[in-house]
């Protein structure tokens, strides 16, 4: 009866921790259990710079959505971003893709518009920044191209 206890104990233990391990990594990974909220918008870049799904979109510095999927389209960058339905994007919004710090990972800025217009689920945000290219930068002033 008593090595039916411990092992029991045993069992119990190992399950809470595959439980904690999975919470863990939903939260750790920012990922959705039940799928995504809110609504899809679209901006086209030059150059993501690196960007990657699952990137932080933010406005004024506040995390509001995430990268749903990052692709090509016609030699360009595809970013489709995710955003809760309380956030309004105005069509005049500007969208860069910005660093944390010197080379941290990248992030997509928007800046809001003056516009009373607002972009629908689906539609795209005219204006956009790519990445600055830090080595590209860094080769100019080396060659004395800056």
């Amino acid at each position: 009866m008593k090595r039916f206890d411990i092992e029991l104990a045993v069992g119990v233990f190992i399950i809470a921790g595959i439980i904690c391990l999975g919470y863990l990594s939903i939260k750790l990974g920012r990922m959705e259990v039940l799928g995504e909220k809110g609504y899809d918008i679209i901006a086209i870049f030059t150059n993501s710079g690196g960007l990657k799904t699952g990137s932080s979109v933010k406005i004024a510095g506040v995390d509001v959505g995430k990268v749903k999927d990052v692709a090509l389209d016609e030699y360009q960058a595809r970013i489709i971003m995710n955003l809760p339905d309380n956030v309004k994007i105005q069509e005049d919004a500007i969208a860069s893709i910005k660093t944390k710090g010197l080379i941290g990972e990248k992030y997509i800025e928007i800046t809001p518009g003056g516009s009373d217009t607002l972009i629908k689920a689906g539609e795209r945000i005219r204006e956009t920044q790519p990445a600055i290219d830090l080595e590209q930068l860094i080769s100019n002033f080396i060659f004395g191209k800056i």
